[in-house]
């Protein structure tokens, strides 16, 4: 038994040594942010923080909510129609990822209260995620294959309008995550599988400050977290043994993101934001009893602009830009996140009424190829490109 024992302990160590050696599975870059979550501020390239007019208000500014009476609930659904990513290597191989299409749901409720300043939500979103495969014969296997994370947030919030011009709000968020990793192993068509989960506690908060008719400002706070993945690590063989037990820990960072709206009449809203994902306190990965990966990731910004023009009788139309600042070094690159400087256009339209309210957006996210040299695993150097189209659409309902 004790032979058996020691041959399980260095099976263990064989998994948690190939986990610690792939940094798709413990880091993630702007690749896992997932800014867009609500059609009517997609549309207007997410410049939405000092507007923050409907429910959604929750995610990109809650102090936003004050704005809104009696109940409000909104349900609605951001679609990765197509994410294709393109890689050339080092000797002009060209490979393209296994297209997918990913939902990214968001609920809403929030109820204003009549005879105090308060107001009350609920929220349901996803402000990080990734789901991305490549081909079972890419150079890069034994660095990644596959890579799925979920990171749902459940957040209430209160928030409070001591002055007519002046929102703030705060609230815990509740944190799930689930992550699941598929790399090759030395050779094909040998694989290993890691699949893990976790809650993890935060906050956010924000203020709203209205001076004049014509001029908004606002900020939005989300908390860094850490996430402790309890899981399982296997190889795709019956002769090595299936479900052996680990843990990873890795750090979500903070993000700030401030913003000033334009009114000059009823009709049009201007809006330019600055949103900073704190990727620097993202230093290094830990697996227990193996070691520490170093990662070195840099903060980055989003440069946001959108405009909205009210057209009638309810209806709106908005179009937006933002500009995505890539956040990885060459040296700690990886397949599994398509982190490169993107831009991003997108549209949209909708309707307000007095009880109904909806909307739909289109974007485009792309980039030019990015090439990549000096990575920690040579097999990953080449190029890389990525081009994304999304759909989005919300429902929303006023009591």
């Amino acid at each position: 038994m004790k032979k058996l024992s020691s041959h399980h302990k260095s099976m263990r160590r064989l998994l948690l040594s190939a986990l610690l050696g792939t940094s798709p599975l413990l880091a993630f870059g702007l690749g896992s942010r997932i800014p867009n979550q609500d059609p009517e501020a997609i549309a207007r390239g997410n410049a939405f923080v000092a507007t923050a007019d409907n429910p959604a208000a929750l995610y990109y500014n809650p102090a936003g909510i004050t704005q809104l009476q009696g109940q409000n609930f909104q349900v609605g659904s951001l679609f990765y129609l197509d994410i294709d990513a393109d890689y050339e290597s080092q000797s002009g191989q060209r490979f393209k990822n296994v297209r997918k299409i990913l939902p990214v749901p968001e609920v809403d409720y929030v109820l204003s209260l009549k005879k105090v300043p308060i107001s009350l939500g609920l929220g349901v979103y996803a402000p990080f995620g990734l789901g991305m495969e490549w081909p079972g014969d890419v150079p890069f296997r034994n660095a990644g294959l596959e890579a799925d994370l979920l990171y749902s947030t459940i957040n209430p919030v209160i928030a409070w309008k001591p002055l007519p011009t002046l929102s703030v709000a705060a609230g815990p968020t509740f944190n799930y995550s689930e992550v699941e990793l598929i790399q090759g192993v030395l050779f094909s068509p040998l694989q290993m599988r890691f699949k893990g989960h976790d809650w993890a506690y935060g906050f956010n908060a924000g203020v709203l400050w209205q001076p004049h008719p014509m001029w908004s400002f606002g900020a939005k706070y989300f908390s860094a977290t850490t996430m402790d993945y309890d899981g399982a690590a296997s190889f795709n063989s019956p002769l090595l043994p299936p479900g052996l037990h680990t843990q990873a820990h890795l750090d979500f960072p903070q993000i700030v993101v401030g913003g000033v709206s334009f009114r000059p009449t009823t009709n049009w809203n201007f809006e330019v934001d600055i949103d900073w994902t704190d990727w620097d306190q993202v230093k290094n990965a830990v697996i227990d009893g193996v070691g520490t990966l170093p990662l070195n990731w840099e903060s980055s910004f989003f440069y946001e602009a959108g405009v909205t023009r009210q057209l009638g009788k309810g209806y709106f139309a908005s179009v937006g830009y933002f500009f995505s600042q890539a956040s990885t070094p060459d040296k700690y690159y990886t397949p599994l996140v398509p982190d490169t400087d993107l831009h991003v256009g997108s549209v949209g339209f909708g309707h307000r009424g007095r009880h109904w309210s909806w909307t739909v957006a289109a974007q485009i996210i792309a980039g030019a190829f990015r090439q990549v040299e000096g990575n920690i695993d040579p097999s990953v150097d080449g190029r890389y490109r990525l081009f994304t189209p999304t759909l989005s659409c919300s429902l929303g309902y006023r009591f």
